[in-house]
């Protein structure tokens, strides 16, 4: 349990997968899974991902509808640039096939932003060999990475054969047609280090120059270093050779640079400093002393840039190691996943640890992650994550249309690469209409917090009128209620699906209305684009929409009919029949009262200011008992509100259930990537909740509820341009 490492020891066949996911690497631009470099026969899941190299992979569905998305968005597996074929006197080095593995440790340096691997192995043929490996993908140039791979004989004097290759013939795991989605165009050696492969995606015509710079060297001797002795170009493939012979007790060193270089058409993709692919071979380096030096600069330079993250981000806990090594991972795998330097990019849910969905944008940047954003990077890059959405407009005014609004009301989708639905599930697509308000949500969210209030002005609400224009069309008119209701929806609950006024939706729907016409009349009345007409619209409905309410209980009713529901708690399912999506017909689900992920209650952690304390207490202390938390998002917005309603036993086992989720593999499926999105809302678990942190009239300010045991608690937060320091202690 180290504050600032993850560590693992022993080597055990049945968890690699999850390591793989664990141990991911990326640097806003792309990342990695933490896949063995050498061969491996076992089970694993083999995958290199790029930001915003995707593909629309055919929908497969026995139906079809009015309307439905043509496709479903892929992150594709981008080409390999780590693997390394190993022979040690002829034997294949595979963990999976050698008689003995011990000494095996991994160990995620989160503080300076490096992954090593280490282990001593004998394969069939009872030669020893030790191995140590370190690998990072570099934050200054996010097209670089780099690899150093070691090699000591410890029994005898070896023949050692490395093959280190490039590979593009890679194939998602979770293709619906099982197609590649790759065509190689070139291969290529140039002299005897530096290796490429040009492949273009089909479809989408992405553009990957997958590259590889290779020094081998025997440590000990005068500066030499090996050249191949053989070069294998195949297909869709590349490789470098080298053979040497190793005495015992020497070590034999690979430092690998490897990357992608991106074009879509003419344009292409490089760090912002503008360096081109050949520049950046000659930054590597040509002399023997450059050659000598490239990687541990390299190393050099990604501890300094972490060390500047850390500096603004880190959040401190004293007296409590589990809690304190949770943030660091989530705040760590926040900033691999997002950058902030590149506005074609967004946060998938699952970042680039894993395939599973698909790598798209959710309604969780704007619900979950916007606020680390702006905390923790400023109000540059929170925009950055605003512009995606706003330069996306045209194509949700789009997907409305197909759906019958007019007038220029837009739909958001709720699965996007560039802003065309793309989710493959009916209830989903059609009815989880909520996104649209938490999109209005960030921008209000954003300008509060940053005070940038040219950005309502000179994009922000032509977002906001596009989404009211949507709420009025959306609601109609109930004869019988004398109100504006909102029917056939999902609400953030997915347990239950085609629902009838479903509160959390009905209650950001009447925001958005009115914040739209507020915002309106103060900046932009006089635009003729916008009708008055609309605006009393927009208010008319605001003011008369419905909200299900009990008076037995006192609460706001999660929708139509849900008292109608056998409303036994969570603790009244055997402890076997959980996760009940593992267990449960669907059938049997939609109609049950569990709920999925925080609904009701996510409107109160959104509008807390709206309710009063007791209002928040009753409808926590109603819901919760019925909510069975198997959405990564839920435990965190709970763990805020238990945290507010000074429920501090109750708000800390939520925060360890949020911020350990993959760590400790609470849902055993960290093997499929991890939850970069709720990692989000663990920080707000942190910073929200134990610090109690909030908004009120555009000042900042904190109600801390630290638990029992924490000793203290330290966080840094941006706030409209000042950094402020906090330090609550117990």
């Amino acid at each position: 349990m180290k504050n600032w490492s993850i560590i693992a020891e022993g080597f055990h066949k049945e968890d690699v997968p999850k390591h793989e996911s664990i141990y991911s690497l990326g640097n806003g631009a792309m990342g990695m899974r933490a896949n063995f470099e050498e061969d491996y026969t076992g089970n694993t899941l083999q995958g290199s991902y790029i930001g915003g190299v995707y593909y629309p992979d055919k929908t497969k569905v026995g139906w079809w509808k009015n309307g439905y998305p043509e496709y479903f968005a892929k992150v594709l597996n981008a080409p390999s640039w780590i693997g390394l074929h190993i022979k040690i006197n002829g034997e294949v080095l595979d963990l999976n096939t050698c008689t003995e593995v011990k000494n095996f440790r991994r160990e995620l340096n989160m503080k300076e932003g490096w992954y090593e691997r280490q282990f001593t192995a004998t394969l069939p043929n009872q030669q020893e060999i030790q191995v140590k490996a370190l690998r990072l993908l570099s934050l200054r140039h996010d097209e670089l990475g780099a690899l150093r791979y070691e090699i000591t004989p410890l029994s005898s004097e070896v023949t050692v054969e490395i093959e280190s290759y490039l590979d593009s013939g890679v194939k998602n795991n979770d293709a619906n047609w099982d197609e590649l989605f790759w065509n190689t165009l070139d291969v290529g050696v140039v002299q005897d280090y530096y290796a490429y492969i040009t492949a273009e995606t089909k479809k989408t015509r992405f553009k990957v120059h997958t590259f590889m710079h290779n020094t081998l060297r025997l440590l000990g001797d005068q500066p030499h270093f090996f050249s191949p002795s053989k070069k294998n170009k195949k297909d869709n493939y590349v490789g470098l050779q080298y053979e040497v012979s190793v005495p015992a007790g020497k070590t034999i060193r690979l430092d690998k640079f490897g990357g992608y270089i991106i074009s879509k058409g003419e344009e292409f993709w490089v760090s912002p400093n503008g360096l081109t692919m050949y520049e950046r071979e000659k930054y590597i380096g040509y002399t023997l002393t450059e050659r000598l030096n490239a990687f541990d600069f390299l190393l050099k330079m990604q501890k300094k840039d972490w060390a500047a993250i850390w500096e603004l981000s880190d959040i401190e806990i004293e007296g409590d190691d589990k809690a304190q090594q949770a943030i660091r991972f989530n705040i760590f795998q926040l900033n691999q996943t997002y950058s902030g330097k590149h506005a074609h990019l967004n946060i998938g849910p699952k970042g680039f640890t894993g395939e599973k969905y698909g790598g798209s944008t959710y309604w969780d940047t704007e619900a979950y992650c916007l606020p680390f954003y702006m905390a923790t990077k400023g109000a540059e890059v929170a925009r950055n994550l605003l512009m995606y959405r706003y330069n996306q407009l045209d194509k949700a005014i789009e997907n409305a249309k197909k759906l019958g609004f007019t007038g220029g009301a837009a739909l958001y989708p709720m699965v996007t690469m560039n802003g065309e639905e793309c989710h493959n599930e009916w209830e989903i697509t059609f009815e989880e209409i909520h996104r649209n308000g938490a999109i209005a949500f960030a921008i209000y969210n954003y300008v509060r917090y940053t005070g940038d209030e040219a950005y309502i002005k000179d994009y922000g609400l032509e977002v906001l009128v596009a989404i009211a224009r949507f709420w009025a069309q959306r609601a109609s008119f109930s004869a019988e209620k004398q109100k504006y209701v909102i029917l056939g929806v999902t609400g953030p609950n997915e347990y239950e699906n085609n629902v009838n006024n479903n509160f959390y939706t009905n209650y950001i729907a009447q925001w958005c209305l009115r914040y739209a016409a507020d915002m309106v009349e103060k900046y932009e009345i006089e635009k003729q684009w916008i009708h008055p007409q609309e605006i009393i619209l927009w208010r008319k409905i605001a003011q008369n929409i419905y909200f299900p309410y009990s008076e037995k209980y006192g609460v706001y009713l999660q929708q139509d009919g849900f008292l109608d529901k056998d409303l036994k708690p969570v603790s009244a399912i055997p402890a076997e029949e959980r996760p009940l999506n593992q267990h449960w017909s669907w059938d049997r689900i939609l109609r049950s009262p569990y709920i999925k992920q925080a609904d009701t209650l996510q409107g109160f952690y959104f509008f807390r200011n709206h309710f009063t304390h007791e209002e928040l207490r009753k409808h926590y202390e109603f819901y919760e008992p019925f909510t069975v938390h198997e959405s990564s998002l839920s435990p965190c917005v709970h763990s805020v509100l238990a945290a507010a309603l000074d429920k501090k036993e109750e708000a800390y086992a939520l925060y360890l259930r949020t911020s350990r989720l993959d760590l400790d593999d609470y849902n055993k499926e960290v093997h499929e990537g991890l939850h970069i999105t709720s990692m989000a809302g663990t920080w707000l678990s942190i910073v929200e909740g134990f610090g109690g942190m909030h908004v009120v009239d555009n000042q900042l300010h904190f109600k801390p509820c630290l638990p029992a045991h924490w000793h203290s608690l330290s966080f840094k937060v941006i706030f409209r341009g000042q950094l402020h320091v906090c330090k609550f202690v117990n």
